[in-house]
Order: structure tokens, then sequence, then C-alpha cells
């Protein structure tokens, strides 16, 4: 594909959320394999990321994707899609149909108006007829196999790639790999299901689910960081405002992911019953936080800045060195969460729990969450 035609991708109106100025994958090593995306207006995830609004819109328009630097919803749908098509325009065709689908339903609309001949399907699937937008977000993302499939390598920067394995990676092979994803965030659980079916309906004949996951988040007060199923808050050190997501979000380098950034997703399975037997105190080694105030060990403050050698009266070291704020705060880069907890019944091979956390993050390079 030519320079020429690659700037001719998209219409004018596809160029605002173009899928490759905006969105990019990162790597086998997470659950789906890599998957990375752009964003909307920068906010603060905790804090008013916990009301519920019903009839509150958001736009699928503006430098960023929405969904990102969002204040957070209470629910999310993930989707993994794998591509069965080479033809850039049936793809070129597929993002359009995608655009003009999100810009209604973040609008609270359906996709289509009821037709007349009842002797055919619906377009619209209808299950959130009468239901507000519910600060509904629509992201989306591509991976580096989507360029592979298309030809495009000289699109694919050095960045861009499989993250590498972790070792204590237990990744099962459907949840590797995959060339789009669609993340749907919005305060109820159904309109965020409604966007992903009836955009995935829409592609079927070019795409194929390759696997999705549901998660939710507490309701809360709307002034607290939400806790995730270790009982422990989750996103304290997340960017505060658009500097902040300037910093650690935003892809600033001058080609075509400028403004974008790079998401990764991990599935991560909490094995509750053994932690529900983990007293108190190897639980918040575990974190290095409290677990009721949130605050980091020897502070009282949860958003207390944090120094990794900070010693106690006996002369140790306050954080275990192992703990999660040791480690995030040695390694001295930031990213920024989006983590939802998800419960899918009962594990078919312990008999368990299957329940945790749908890890997703955002980041300007993925180098940010491998040195974490």
């Amino acid at each position: 594909m030519s320079d020429e035609n690659d700037k001719k991708w998209f219409d004018k109106k596809i160029s605002r959320r173009d899928f490759l100025k905006k969105a990019g994958m990162v790597g086998a090593g997470a659950a789906i394999g890599a998957s990375g995306a752009g964003a909307i207006f920068a906010n603060m995830f905790s804090g008013k990321a916990n009301q519920v609004v019903g009839n509150e819109e958001i736009s699928f328009y503006g430098e960023h994707q929405s969904g990102i630097a969002t204040p957070v919803q209470k629910n999310v749908y993930f989707a993994v899609l794998d591509l069965h098509s080479t033809d850039k325009e049936e793809i070129k065709q597929m993002f359009k149909d995608w655009t003009d689908y999100s810009e209604k339903l973040m609008k609270g609309e359906l996709v289509a108006p009821e037709l007349a001949n009842h002797l055919v399907p619906p377009i619209d699937t209808g299950e959130t007829v009468g239901l507000n937008p519910y600060r509904l977000t629509i992201t989306f993302g591509i991976s580096p196999s989507f360029l592979d499939k298309l030809k495009m390598d000289n699109k694919k920067m050095e960045e861009f790639k499989d993250l590498p394995h972790f070792p204590r990676d237990q990744i099962k092979d459907k949840y590797k790999g995959g060339d789009i994803c669609i993340q749907a965030c919005a305060d109820d659980a159904q309109v965020a299901f409604h966007a992903v079916r009836n955009l995935v309906r829409k592609g079927r004949a070019l795409i194929t689910l390759k696997w999705t996951q549901a998660g939710f988040l507490p309701i809360g007060n709307g002034k607290e960081t939400p806790r995730n199923l270790f009982g422990f808050k989750d996103g304290t050190e997340n960017p505060k405002n658009n500097n902040d997501f300037k910093n650690v979000v935003w892809y600033d380098k001058n080609n075509w992911l400028k403004n974008g950034t790079f998401l990764i997703v991990r599935r991560i399975q909490m094995h509750l019953e053994t932690w529900d037997r983990t007293n108190l105190q190897e639980q918040e080694n575990t974190f290095g936080r409290y677990k009721e105030s949130g605050a980091p060990f020897g502070e009282t403050d949860e958003f207390a800045t944090i120094d990794i050698n900070k010693k106690g009266s006996d002369g140790k070291p306050v954080l275990p060195i192992d703990s999660h704020v040791y480690l995030a705060k040695k390694a001295d880069v930031k990213i920024a969460r989006r983590a939802f907890s998800y419960s899918n019944g009962i594990d078919e091979v312990s008999g368990q729990f299957d329940a945790g956390l749908l890890f997703i993050c955002f980041q300007k390079h993925p180098d940010q969450f491998i040195k974490i």
C-alpha cells in the first residue's frame, strides 16, 4: 500500500478516530497477546469515576479515543476479534460502519430505526430500547498481526511488537493473539454489551470473536478509589490530569500513532480461596499498603508520596522489597490502569471461583508496563 493510498485509508470523518492514528496493540504476552488503543479527555480515574449518571453522553469524536482518560465507568465488555480478510476496501468500509454505529450508540441511540418490513431481522438488536447512554465509551485497538495480515509492515514502529514472556505467565492459548479489540465501558452492563454485540454483528463477514470478558466495579460513594476482589484499592497511582496523561499515556512521536497510546490487557484469575486463608499482615505485605485506608506502609494517606528507602524505628525498611508498591516505585515509571473485576462462575478444573481482574492499562510505550 503506497503512502498516498495510506493517506486515503479513511475519509475525513474516520480520520478523527483513525484506527491507525489512535490505536495500537502490544503483544502476545498479554491475555489477548496484545492490544492497544487511544482515548478522550483526561481526568481522574477515582473520584468522579464512580458516579452513576444515566443520561450523560460522551462524544465519540475528539483528539483521543474515549474510554482511556474518561472517568472510569462501572462496567466493561471487552472483545478480541480475529480478522479474516485482507481486502483493504472491505476493512475500510467496516471501520466506517463502526464509526457510524459508535457515534449513535454513545448518544444512546439505536444503530438504525425499526424496519417497516417485519419479516426481516431488525438491524439493531434492541436490548437498550428505553435506556440512556450511561456514559458509554467505545475504544478500538489493533495488533501487530493486523498490520501483518494487511502487509503493512512499514507501519510497525520498533515498540509495536508482542510482549515478552513473563516468569509467572500461565496464559491459555485462547487468550493469546487477536487482531482487533473493542472495549465498551458504561454505567450499565447491558448498554456495554449491546454496543459490542451490534458492532460485531455489523462486521461479521470479516471478523469472528476470539474471546470476550465482562467486568465490573463497585458503585461506591463516588469519592474513593475502587477496590479489586482482593479488597485492596486499585488505581491509586493513576494519572490525575491532562499533563499527567501527556507524560504517561499519549504517544507523541510524529507518525501514525501520534496522540494514540498502547493498550495492554491481561485476564488475571485470582485464587480467592487461597487469598481468603491468608492473614491480613501477609495480604498487606503483598501490596505494601494498608488494606482499609490504602495508604502505603508508614503513611496515613492513600496518596502520600512513597519513599522506598524509608526505614522504621527499628531501622528496617518500611516497605517489603517484594511488595507491589516497592517494585512499581523502583521501576520509576507510571501507567494508566483501567482494571475491572470479573466473575465467570466456577472454574471447571478446580471447582472454585473463576474470578479475578481484567487488567487493562494504557501507556505511551510498552516498556513502561514491562518494567513494572
